[in-house]
């Protein structure tokens, strides 16, 4: 066998192992959201742009794609989900002071705005994410009375 078959050989063994291994999935329940949602009251639309732009990286229930099951591209994912929830985790609302989550809501409304949230990479594979400008006003104007 020629060295670059064993090269080839080599790095489809160690691929394929390295897909017994990944990260823990955040995987919750959606009464894990029942403090946020009871306590914020967002309307049911702005409910559906929430669940479809946000909980996956900023609560415990994240809806995984086909491809979370591919190692490293997982650890890649999980690494940007952790970094969300150290953000803001709507999974942990009711532990957050009244001053906390005034703050956060204005972080919302302001990060939605600038069109910094959901970020770019998410919206490649998560068009439906995307935020019109009238559905980035929707979540504005209900973060900014909550935040008030």
């Amino acid at each position: 066998m020629k060295k670059r078959n064993k090269i080839f050989l080599g790095i489809i063994i160690i691929l394929g192992i390295m897909q017994l291994f990944g990260p823990t999935k955040n995987i919750g329940s959606e009464d894990d959201l029942a403090t946020f949602i009871n306590e914020t009251q967002p309307s049911a639309e702005v409910q559906v742009l929430l669940k479809n732009s946000c909980y996956d990286c900023h609560s415990s229930k994240t809806e995984y794609a086909w491809y979370n099951n591919i190692t490293p591209i997982n650890y890649w994912v999980n690494h940007h989900i952790e970094e969300g929830k150290e953000e803001l985790n709507f999974s942990e609302w009711g532990t957050y002071s009244i001053k906390k989550k005034k703050h956060k809501m204005k972080e919302i409304s302001e990060e939605v705005e600038e069109k910094h949230m959901p970020i770019s990479s998410y919206l490649i594979m998560h068009g439906d994410a995307d935020l019109s400008d009238a559905e980035i006003k929707l979540i504005e104007d209900w973060a900014k009375a909550y935040s008030d």
